[in-house]
């Protein structure tokens, strides 16, 4: 088999995207055959590396990255670890045992809502980086209603205490009572950011739901506290919109 460069197969395995395993063979965390690791270099499935002091098998065989999607409900954070022991969406997933799954995006612990997570820490950062603009989708209920001008407002543009934020889109969705629903579209994923816009104008948000990130939609037939693994040909697509190889032969199911 054909050596692969070592900085790559650390990406395919799920340990970070290929600038970060770079920054890392740089800084003497990557050991190949006990010897630091190189930039550049080469690697087959008979030589050891260590990542940090840890074995780790690369994954040589063409295969796809796996994406799961979840829809997240209210009260779960989206972390490993927390002091107050909260549930976590890190316990709703498969475990592995070579490679990990990476949260692209998060959500706060109030915020319902799709969530994606990739073995795969290219697809990761592609969708991830402020560079990308990807855009996200959210349903939001208020509590009271945006008037017009502040709607202006909201599409051009509102300075926050960590710099400017705007909404690509922003429709009346609707609603009855007090509260109002709004749909909304932006291209970053700062902390919070929706919440904040809108507590800036002197409005409440009594609901948050992520409805879209990039091309993927949350699916009506995900419940809340549901997984759904997408299928060969639904990563594969997703690979190419991201600007990606899809390096492995696409089986096409017959059926769900």
């Amino acid at each position: 088999m054909e050596k692969q460069k070592l900085h790559k197969m650390l990406a395919h395995s799920g340990l970070g995207s290929r600038r970060a395993m770079e920054e890392a063979i740089l800084s003497g965390r990557i050991m190949v055959n006990g010897k630091p690791a190189e930039v550049g270099m080469r690697v087959g499935p008979e030589d050891m590396v260590r990542f940090e002091g840890r074995i780790v098998k690369l994954k040589f065989t063409s295969r796809l990255p796996r994406v799961m999607l979840y829809h997240k409900q209210e009260g779960e954070i989206v972390s490993h670890d927390d002091p107050e022991k909260r549930a976590s969406v890190f316990d709703k997933l498969p475990r592995m045992r070579s490679s990990k799954w990476i949260s692209i995006g998060r959500l706060d612990y109030n915020t319902s809502g799709l969530l994606i997570f990739t073995t795969s820490g290219e697809l990761a950062n592609r969708l991830m980086h402020p560079g990308f603009e990807v855009e996200r989708e959210y349903s939001v209920r208020i509590l009271g209603r945006v008037g017009p001008e502040q709607a202006k407002q909201l599409l051009s543009g509102i300075e926050l205490e960590d710099g400017l934020a705007k909404f690509e889109a922003f429709s009346d969705e609707g609603g009855e009572g007090a509260n109002h629903w709004y749909r909304v579209i932006l291209k970053e994923g700062r902390n919070r950011i929706v919440r904040r816009v809108f507590e800036s104008m002197g409005l409440t948000v009594s609901r948050l739901i992520r409805t879209r990130f990039g091309p993927v939609m949350l699916p009506a037939r995900l419940r809340r506290g549901m997984l759904l693994e997408l299928s060969e040909e639904e990563v594969a697509s997703l690979m190419k919109w991201a600007g990606l190889e899809a390096e492995a032969p696409v089986r096409k199911r017959t059926g769900r």
